[in-house]
This record gives structure tokens, sequence and C-alpha cells, in this order.
């Protein structure tokens, strides 16, 4: 893992990055910790955007990732660019998910959230993320990760990577608290209106958020 770390690295440094930050994420204006929500198929840039940009500005975080293979070997990979993995349950009100969360969120620690992950469906945000954030009172940020040149695997989210030298453009959207006092059906409205914001912002597969 450390010798694929050091070669995501090299990539990294071919690519031309730029940030918008619409939340106040950067300016102190967007009070932490805050939860993090990027679809599955932009994960590839993120570990070189984070450690490049969010942890030289003393900003720690952790990764929600599963109790899967997958994410056992995701949470190796990211330990070497800073990232603290949290491997819990994601359904919705999983007890352990709430816990650990918490104890992270307890050391000013945000959390970034893959709400489609691990299996899909694709570019669809379930609920358990929100519902965190709705017990915590605290935002979730929309991130959009979008490149200009990109190679696409086939796979079930069409995982998506940066071609080297390609612009990569990091999107902090504005953050959205979601009420403690919702019903049920304020709740479903909130989770699909962030969905929906989500899915505006793709801009290398607007197809395939279509399908």
């Amino acid at each position: 893992m450390a010798a694929l770390a050091w070669a995501m690295r090299l990539y990294g440094l071919t690519l031309r990055y730029s940030v918008e930050d619409k939340s106040g994420y950067f300016s102190d204006r967007l009070e932490r910790p805050v939860i993090f929500l990027l679809w599955h198929n932009r994960i590839a840039n993120m570990p070189v955007l984070y450690e490049r940009i969010c942890r030289r500005h003393g900003r720690p975080a952790c990764v929600l990732t599963s109790t899967t293979p997958e994410g056992a070997l995701l949470s190796l990979f990211l330990g070497h660019f800073g990232l603290t993995a949290v491997r819990v349950a994601t359904s919705p009100r999983a007890p352990n998910m709430m816990r650990e969360l918490s104890a992270q969120m307890e050391k000013r620690q945000d959390v970034m959230v893959t709400p489609d992950g691990p299996l899909g469906p694709r570019y669809h945000l379930k609920p358990g993320a929100l519902w965190f954030a709705q017990k915590t009172g605290r935002p979730v940020v929309p991130l959009h990760i979008e490149s200009s040149r990109y190679a696409r695997f086939k796979s079930w989210d069409g995982f998506a990577i940066a071609l080297p030298f390609a612009r990569v453009k990091l999107v902090l959207d504005e953050a959205v608290w979601v009420s403690a006092s919702c019903t049920n059906d304020e709740f479903e409205a909130e989770r699909a209106r962030i969905e929906q914001i989500m899915i505006d912002g793709l801009v290398m597969d607007r197809a395939l958020a279509a399908r």
C-alpha cells in the first residue's frame, strides 16, 4: 500500500487543481466539524486533494468506510495520506456508526462519506449520513470533484479517475443543516433535495446520472 500511495502522489503532481469554496470552510466562516458527502465514483482523486489542501490547512478528517474487504483495503490506503478510516455499517440508524463517528467528531475531525457506496445504487443518497447530521446538529457539505480529462471503469458506479495533466476542480457546496424536529416525510424531502444538489454538481457524467 505504501508503494501505491507514493505512485498516487507522483501521479497527483501532474494534475492542476483548483478549489471553489461556497461553504466558507476554508475561510473559517463554517464552524467545524462538518460531514462531507462525495459520490463513490469520485473518490480516486480525494486522497491527494486532502493531503495537498485540507491536511496542510490543519483540517483532520476521517472517512466512513464499509466493513467489506474493499473497505479494509481502502482504510489501509487512506492512512498513508493522513486520513483516519472508520469502518462501520452505514445503514440508517446503525448504532455503531453514531458511536464511532461521534468519537471522531469530539476530536474535531471532519467526516467524509460516500452516500451511495459501497454497492449503490449509483447517485442515490442513502439516509445514514443525514440521520447522523440530524442527531449531531452538524452540517453536511456536498463535495464535487470534476476533471477535464478522465478514464472511466466498467464498474457499478462508473468509477472515474483523472488522466495525467488534467485540470481537477474541487467544489465545496453550500452547507446544509438537517432539522432535528422534521417529520419522516420532511426528512425524505430533504434527503431528495440534497441528493439533487449532488447530482446537479456532476459535470463529467450527466448521462450516467440520468440513468
